[in-house]
């Protein structure tokens, strides 16, 4: 028998909710393919193929773990490029018939502990309407590129506007297009005002101009940082997004809003596996501690028929104790297709939960199947490929290839097939692959992708929301934003514009027709625009950069509370000590002592940061404290009693540079630090003397960066084991 329990048996599956247009959907634009669920259209594929040459069709050398897409003709990969100071993250773009090198984009990795191996895991995600790619790094950039290009279109530092935690693990969303909207989800340290505590959250950005269009903040606190990946399905006419969160549920949102249709509590530990969808079932599944069971891992099948909290109504039927924490099912025609931890591949009926038949791919399962032309392509971490014959009562393997690194070892395959033009391309610690009959006929799909079938809204339907866009937002004081409000009916469909009145809490500024001019002399701002219509009201989050130079002294900040703005602003707390309010960093209740807070949009360049600081001694302990600017960390390390400048702290040999420097916890301490960008490099200069003394000319630290980071968020530092305490920060510009 089968480690099953069947709790309720799903008698049959209710006609599907989604149906698709005829047109050809031979793109493969996202890492489980054009439907969502891990199934090509693509016929007449290969069988078999050959390291030497047969049904290779093109390999390229390159070093990833994440899924190819394939779109308009091109293959898309994000992974890892160089070596010491040469270490970055690189997406490329291929021509997916030949394997033609079209462009690629080397980006920094910073303001992240994910080392370097783990670069590059998440997948980009493709719009086939703009031709753009969007990639979520480890780092916390949310980048739009032209398809064609590589040039950038938007982009979002998560880090620096919502401290976003990354974690050790590289584990990144990617990023899901829908209408106007790429989807995507991560978790905050802190944030400011009513934000503040460290919670999950779901948001939707306007593809074009990366406008955040709505945020569904979660209640529950996260467990780990995770990469379940969501889906979009229509289900009782609504149009949903479905994903596990960091806090071990499954939800189900309103894909246009971000309203909470319900969720499904799963595990105890954070979701890593994305779910699937058919019709109104939705199969989750995980490989951590259950909540109601001593057992590991669990599969189940979720009736997305409800609302509010469904966990003990909704579970059609489980399949227990089997652990598939990394990849992600896959369902087809009433098959349900599971690879475990251990590399085993599960066939379950969909309907009962039955275990069908059982395959072994290899000793570790991370990359999720794919069925196409009747067959499984699959890969297993250990360098294997597999194309399998799926059957009633077994499977059948058609051809099995192990890929070696090396002369040591095999290459790691973390990613799945994508499947496009009749032709199979992956990614392998050893390179690309495309495979594939050479003699075929190569075509490019016409573009067309699958689209869901939802009933059209009725105009003359009352509102039942608004949605002021931008969401959130961070502004210079010269600028403006131009606020618009959408209206949406109970099923979260658009309606037409409305006009709706606009108010300012806690800002500054004026307001007319919708767009907010900051008052240039009300300094560092951060407040609310509401937006009202009748009873319906939106708030959207806005802070407001004064410009250079900026001093802060904390004396006009309220005492025991935490700053009232900035990014992680709920990790820091002033206080009032001998008569003066400083920036006390504490250390954390739990967790995590490393923490920063930045002071203006990551936008910011050519300037220099200081900052009066002290740090307590207790004992054996005592903090690490310093300043951030240009992505650069200027790192007073007083246990170590030395300076270092760093840039991406896993990685030292990436940039590091560091001087002994004796600490004395009685004083209070000024740190000093400039970046200039000089002849393509970044020249990072540091100076620290007790506060209560001149200012030495020399720089006490110097390092330079020949991949430099042009801009980014100014901001203090700290590793508090023990207090620190900062105070009579100056932000100026560069000569």
């Amino acid at each position: 028998m089968p480690r099953m329990q069947v709790k309720t048996l799903c008698i049959a599956l209710v006609l599907s909710a989604v149906c698709y247009s005829l047109g050809l959907a031979s793109d493969w634009p996202g890492w489980r393919g054009p439907h969502q669920n891990g199934v090509s259209d693509e016929t007449r594929l290969l069988s078999n193929w050959s390291l030497d040459g047969d049904n290779l069709i093109w390999r390229s050398d390159f070093v990833g773990r994440s899924t190819p897409i394939v779109l308009n003709g091109k293959v898309y990969v994000v992974g890892r490029t160089g070596a010491k100071s040469g270490m970055q993250r690189v997406i490329s773009c291929y021509d997916a018939k030949d394997g033609t090198l079209l462009w690629e984009n080397k980006e920094n990795v910073f303001h992240t502990t994910v080392p370097f191996t783990r670069v590059g895991w998440a997948s980009l995600g493709a719009d086939p309407e703009t031709g753009n790619v969007y990639y979520l790094g480890v780092g916390g950039m949310f980048t739009a590129y032209d398809g064609v290009t590589g040039k950038i279109v938007w982009q979002h530092s998560l880090v620096e506007e919502f401290h976003r935690f990354a974690g050790y693990g590289g584990r990144t969303i990617t990023p899901l297009v829908d209408e106007d909207l790429v989807h995507i989800s991560f978790w905050t340290w802190s944030a400011w005002g009513e934000k503040g505590p460290p919670k999950p959250r779901f948001c939707a950005y306007d593809k074009r101009t990366g406008e955040l269009v709505w945020e569904s903040y979660l209640k529950t606190p996260p467990r780990n940082t995770n990469y379940s990946n969501p889906v979009i399905s229509v289900i009782n006419g609504v149009r949903t997004l479905i994903g596990g969160a960091p806090d071990g549920a499954v939800y189900a949102l309103k894909a246009r809003t971000g309203e909470q249709i319900w969720k499904f509590r799963l595990t105890k530990a954070a979701v890593q596996s994305s779910v699937v969808v058919d019709g109104d079932k939705v199969y989750a599944m995980h490989g951590k501690e259950n909540l109601d069971t001593e057992s590991r891992g669990r599969i189940v099948c979720i009736d997305a028929n409800g609302t509010g909290d469904i966990t003990e109504t909704n579970e059609v039927w489980r399949y227990d104790a089997v652990e598939c924490h990394y990849t992600s099912p896959l369902i087809h025609k009433g098959r349900l297709y599971a690879v475990t931890n251990a590399g085993d591949l599960l066939a379950i009926d969909a309907a009962s939960g039955e275990e069908l038949w059982t395959f072994n791919l290899g000793t570790v399962g991370k990359g999720s199947p794919v069925w196409a032309d009747d067959k499984i392509f699959a890969t297993a971490v250990n360098g294997r490929f597999h194309i399998i014959a799926p059957g009633d009562g077994g499977a059948e393997s058609l051809d099995a290839k192990q890929i070696a690194f090396d002369e040591k070892r095999s290459a790691e395959i973390y990613s799945s097939p994508a499947i496009a033009y009749g032709r199979v391309y992956f990614t392998t610690e050893e390179g690309l692959y495309c495979l594939g009959d050479k003699a075929a006929d190569y075509k490019v799909s016409s573009g067309k992708m699958p689209v869901l079938d939802e009933p059209a809204p009725d105009p003359a339907a009352a509102a039942t929301r608004i949605q002021i866009v931008p969401a959130v937002e961070w502004i210079h004081a010269d600028s403006h934003i131009d606020f618009k409000v959408r209206t949406f009916d109970g099923n979260g469909r658009r309606l037409p514009d409305a006009k709706a009145e606009f108010s300012l809490q806690g800002l500054q500024g004026t307001l007319g027709n919708g767009r907010f001019t900051p008052d240039a002399g009300a300094g560092i701002q951060a407040g609310y625009v509401k937006a009202k219509l009748g009873e319906l009201a939106s708030p959207a989050r806005v802070q407001v950069f004064p410009g250079l130079p900026l001093a802060i002294d904390f004396e006009g900040f309220e005492a025991d509370k935490n700053p009232p703005y900035w990014p992680n602003a709920s990790k820091f707390m002033v206080k009032e000590i001998d008569g003066n309010r400083v920036l006390l960093k504490p250390p954390s209740r739990r967790g995590l002592n490393r923490h920063n807070l930045f002071l203006a949009p990551p936008d910011l360049s050519n300037y220099t940061i200081q900052a009066d600081m002290k740090a307590v001694k207790v004992k054996r302990r005592s903090p690490d404290m310093g300043l951030i600017s240009h992505r650069y960390y200027l790192d007073f390390m007083t246990k170590k009693k030395k300076l270092q400048i760093r840039t991406w702290p896993a990685e030292l040999e990436r940039l590091s540079a560091e001087v002994p420097f004796v600490w004395n916890p009685e004083l209070w301490y000024t740190m000093k630090m400039r970046v200039d960008i000089v002849d393509g490099k970044a020249v990072i200069k540091g100076k620290v003397w007790p506060r209560d003394e001149s200012e030495p000319a020399a720089w006490s630290i110097t390092a330079e960066d020949p991949h430099p980071n042009t801009h980014g968020s100014p901001g203090l530092y700290g590793d508090t084991s023990t207090n620190v305490y900062f105070d009579n920060v100056k932000i100026t510009e560069n000569n």
